[in-house]
């Protein structure tokens, strides 16, 4: 549709205070019966019905000045009444922005942001035609040192075209391609670095005292080495890491060619700082996995992605590998392109099998049905979630862990998960080609049988088996190969209640209850807060210590509140369980371990 008028629109935070954008849609030459009009119920990469339409506020269409009738279908759908041949017909609305994450919009006299699904309608019948958006800036003064940021292509040769990080014209092939360009704007901290020669940037918005040289220094390094992996040319002309710094967050979402991202400023790194602490190593984790999606998810994408429908779920089984394989690489680069040393690496790892075996749900769900169920449950988790649901992000990183240790094993190192990732990228990713459901066990194979005759079937009916089952991987077998002793060890030496305590709550309010606990078998349940352990006070930071002084098998009396009443009862404590990981060296390693593990781990 190249040849057909841009479907043109504007956005504009006309009254920041209050959090509203106005947007205007443009649309040269309507539907004769009445154009229609929809907005995403959901962004890629967040797999849960968002709804969008929630947060218009006020929608009207003209036509040359005129009030045009409009009629809304459903909740996301609307109508506008006909107009005659050759006029344009323009929709104005307000969209509240008021969501500080990086999945829809927000704005306040500080900064704005937003993603395309949240602001921008679509045009029904035009979703491959070509899309112009002017960006503009704070209708007052006070704001005039804003700038804006975006991996949107500015439209030069149009008029009002944006200058770089500024306001104005900027263009987009598709209503695919305009709503996958997140657009920060405010008097954010702009800093650039090169990886691989491609250029890439970070945008800070929130007070901090970054180093930021040291930022781009080990940024560089991680985006380096996925490059590298994949091969050049990048998928990209440029990158872009969109951060929202404040007091205590955490979250990112990627997009074509660039990422936005929630995090603490106290995760970042400061001048003078040593060593690489455990926030700062997570935030590096968080950046190298939304880079990581670059390919894996952008570009290489489960077939019922392909294209996707904003309007309603989209189910797939494979959201084990997208994610889960995402969430193996991401701190893999980190010690691979030589950030973190390999020990902390380990460290890392550790806690996520830990995280894996604290929840009973990993026996009862696959990852397989996790993924097809992310829209029902682990997005929309609850009290129960660690009983009924296994993280395909976790347990999925845990199989590509396995996975690539048996592809190596077998080889003597010569085939890997990097041979599958990049057989993903020549297969799908550089030609759009969806990855079929099962299409994944096939490539399995290919790679595995450079292990020898039969290796690589075995190799697919084991990862088949293991993704629609729910065994716990054999871990500890697999890594002594490499060098890598594996011990399980409870998280305290005194016994336990089987609860979890909501977070900064200051009292002993019971987040979740674990199956066939101490706490499950007393008759406790979530939301209830413990007041007294055997006639005195209990609160969330004094409950471990007074645990600590008890045994498996002591019985206590203990006093809660479930809603306003008051309940007693008599809990029999138990063994902690042997749920925490620790990964070590070995210390003295045979050669051909050395060998695997460097071929693993490098070093």
């Amino acid at each position: 549709m190249t040849g057909l008028p841009p479907i043109r629109y504007t956005i504009a935070p006309i009254r920041p205070a209050s959090h509203l954008f106005e947007v205007t849609c443009t649309v040269s030459d309507p539907a004769p019966g009445g154009q229609v009009f929809r907005l995403p119920a959901w962004i890629p990469g967040s797999y849960m019905i968002r709804e969008f339409a929630r947060n218009i506020v006020t929608l009207r269409a003209e036509c040359e000045g005129r009030a045009v009738a409009v009629d809304k279908l459903d909740k996301h759908t609307w109508r506008a009444a006909h107009v005659a041949p050759g006029r344009a017909l323009t929709l104005v609305y307000d969209v509240y922005a008021w969501d500080l994450s990086v999945r829809a919009a927000h704005l306040d006299p500080t900064h704005g942001f937003f993603n395309g699904t949240s602001v921008f309608l679509a045009v029904e019948g035009h979703a491959d035609r070509r899309c112009l958006v002017e960006i503009l800036p704070p209708p007052a003064t006070t704001f005039r040192g804003w700038k804006a940021a975006t991996t949107l292509p500015r439209a030069v040769g149009e008029i009002g075209v944006a200058m770089p990080m500024g306001f104005g014209c900027y263009r987009a092939d598709s209503y695919d391609e305009l709503v996958d360009h997140p657009v920060e704007m405010g008097t954010f901290t702009h800093e650039v670095f090169e990886a691989a020669g491609v250029p890439h940037e970070i945008a800070l918005t929130g007070r901090h005292d970054c180093d930021t040289r040291r930022l781009c220094a080990d940024l560089a390094r991680i985006c380096a080495w996925q490059i590298e992996l994949f091969g050049l040319p990048a998928p990209v002309d440029r990158y872009l890491f969109l951060t929202m710094l404040v007091g205590d967050g955490y979250g990112g979402l990627e997009h074509r060619a660039s990422t936005a991202l929630l995090a603490s400023r106290n995760d970042l790194p400061y001048v003078g700082m040593s060593g690489l602490p455990d926030g700062y190593k997570a935030f590096l984790g968080l950046c190298s996995h939304e880079y990581f999606h670059t390919w894996n998810v952008k570009r290489i994408r489960p077939a019922a992605f392909t294209p996707y429908d904003l309007q309603n779920e989209n189910y797939t089984r494979l959201l084990w590998a997208f994610e889960g394989f995402t969430s193996y690489y991401d701190d893999l680069a980190l010690v691979r392109s030589g950030v973190i040393p390999i020990e902390d690496y380990l460290g890392l790892l550790g806690k996520t099998v830990s995280a894996v075996l604290r929840g009973s749900g990993r026996l009862k769900q696959s990852v397989a049905e996790s993924s097809f169920d992310a829209w029902i449950k682990y997005y929309r988790q609850d009290e129960n979630a660690p009983n009924s649901i296994v993280s395909y992000y976790a347990k999925g990183a845990l199989i590509a862990l396995a996975l690539d240790l048996q592809l190596r094993a077998a080889s003597a190192g010569s085939a890997s998960l990097d041979d599958v990732m990049r057989l993903l990228w020549q297969r799908h990713g550089r030609t759009g080609v969806g990855v079929e459901e099962d299409g994944l066990f096939a490539l399995v194979e290919e790679v595995g049988e450079r292990g020898g005759k039969g290796a690589g079937r075995r190799l697919a009916r084991w990862l088949a088996k293991v993704v629609h089952g729910t065994d716990d991987l054999p871990l500890a077998r697999l890594l002594k190969p490499f060098g890598v002793a594996c011990d399980v060890e409870a998280a305290s030496k005194g016994p336990t209640l089987g609860v979890k305590l909501a977070p900064n709550s200051g009292e002993a309010k019971l987040a979740s209850v674990y199956d066939d606990g101490p706490a499950q078998a007393a008759g406790l349940s979530a939301g209830d807060v413990l007041v007294a352990m055997d006639g005195l006070k209990v609160t969330g930071s004094s409950l471990e210590a007074q645990l600590a002084r008890r045994k498996a098998g002591d019985r206590v009396e203990i006093h809660a509140f479930r809603r306003d009443e008051l309940m007693s009862c008599d809990v029999e404590l138990a063994a902690a369980p042997a749920d925490t990981v620790k990964l070590t060296l070995a210390a003295k390693p045979v050669a051909a371990a050395l060998a695997l593990r460097k071929s693993w781990l490098g070093g």
